[in-house]
């Protein structure tokens, strides 16, 4: 269904005004980007139904997924189900870039066996339809949705579908603002930051090994419920796209920023493990620590919309040149410079160059 179908399908559907509304505010007052998830999904449910979901929130630069919110069936299996959706071709959320929301159903031709990961794992748990939903604008992919159907409940409507996708750009916009929230946050105090950390993953991406500080790492990115153990989502995400790049069914970076507490960012990244053995029967190896300043600074650019030039400009300021050498290193005049950087306070909210660079790159 192309963009003008959802359009008239939205303006026929018999969904609430109320729900949607409740939407975008929803969408104008979370503060944080769990909150504003767990809010619209309780909105969602009234007018579509669902068995099952996972939220993930996205690195809008490699699309890989962090900080989940979910509620699904199979948790004991949830790193097999991981690796299994990266290495899916079918309604990748890398792969929706016309339309915002793509049907399993209407994908397959109702021949869901076509779709890797419903064959191997979500035919056993009934599922009988998929909804996958992208969350993404000119500055990147910023988190996918997916929500799981039971076969009872039939598949999702094109009016579901167009329900969803109605309110998508509003959601994009509404995390993207979270996230430039974390920016502004306190500086956390050192001794409240862990070391960096290692997992050690299995090429199924099972778990064997972890330094001393991954519980505390894991506990601020996806806070457990009270006595049980954090799972390590983040991991089983960048370890699952180094897999889907090796099948070549994704080739960006396995890399994914996220935000852990305060302004703290920390940046997730896994590879092989160099041995005697051949690469697929290879151990992974997960690292996670503080995002360097010039990984701050690209996100910083991208969740306030900086223009390219802006970004460029960003750069060069880190770099801690003065209004004449960045007028000489971007050949622009010095006043244009100086117009960048109203422009930049203006859409950051910031007043100066020293609280710009604090913010921007954490320094």
């Amino acid at each position: 269904m192309n963009r003008a179908a959802y359009t008239l399908a939205v303006s026929a559907a018999p969904f609430s005004s109320q729900v949607r509304r409740a939407v975008l505010q929803a969408c104008s007052t979370a503060s944080d980007a769990r909150s504003l998830r767990i809010a619209v999904l309780e909105q969602i449910a009234r007018v579509v139904d669902f068995d099952a979901y996972a939220w993930l929130l996205t690195d809008p630069r490699t699309s890989v997924g962090t900080s989940p919110v979910a509620d699904v069936p199979w948790l004991p299996e949830l790193p097999r189900q991981i690796r299994l959706k990266y290495q899916t071709p079918v309604n990748r959320w890398t792969r929706l870039k016309r339309d915002p929301v793509a049907l399993l159903h209407n994908a397959t031709r109702g021949n869901l066996a076509a779709s890797l990961v419903w064959r191997e794992l979500l035919s056993d748990y009934g599922i009988g339809d998929v909804a996958s939903i992208v969350f993404r604008d000119r500055f990147g992919c910023w988190a996918f949705l997916e929500l799981w159907r039971s076969q009872a409940q039939g598949s999702f409507s094109h009016d579901e579908a167009a329900f969803m996708a109605d309110i998508a750009p509003s959601i994009t916009l509404a995390l993207r603002r979270t996230q430039a929230l974390t920016f502004a946050a306190g500086s956390p105090r050192d001794d409240s930051v862990p070391g960096p950390v290692v997992l050690l993953l299995s090429p199924d991406l099972e778990v064997r090994a972890q330094t001393p500080e991954t519980q505390a790492y894991l506990r601020l990115l996806v806070p457990p419920a009270e006595g049980r153990t954090p799972v390590p989502a983040t991991a089983y995400n960048v370890g699952a796209q180094l897999l889907s790049v090796e099948a070549q069914v994704d080739l960006n970076q396995p890399h994914a920023r996220v935000h852990i507490a305060e302004s703290l960012w920390v940046t997730a990244r896994a590879a092989r493990i160099a041995d005697e053995r051949l690469p697929a029967d290879s151990d992974i190896a997960v690292t996670m620590e503080r995002s360097t300043p010039a990984e701050r600074a690209d996100m910083f650019g991208r969740v306030f919309g900086l223009s390219r030039r802006e970004t460029e400009l960003l750069d060069h300021l880190a770099l801690g040149q003065d209004t004449r050498e960045m007028a000489r290193a971007m050949f622009v005049s010095e006043n244009t410079v100086q117009d960048h950087l109203k422009s930049i306070f203006a859409k950051t909210g910031t007043h100066n160059r020293r609280t710009l660079l604090a913010q921007a790159v954490g320094t």
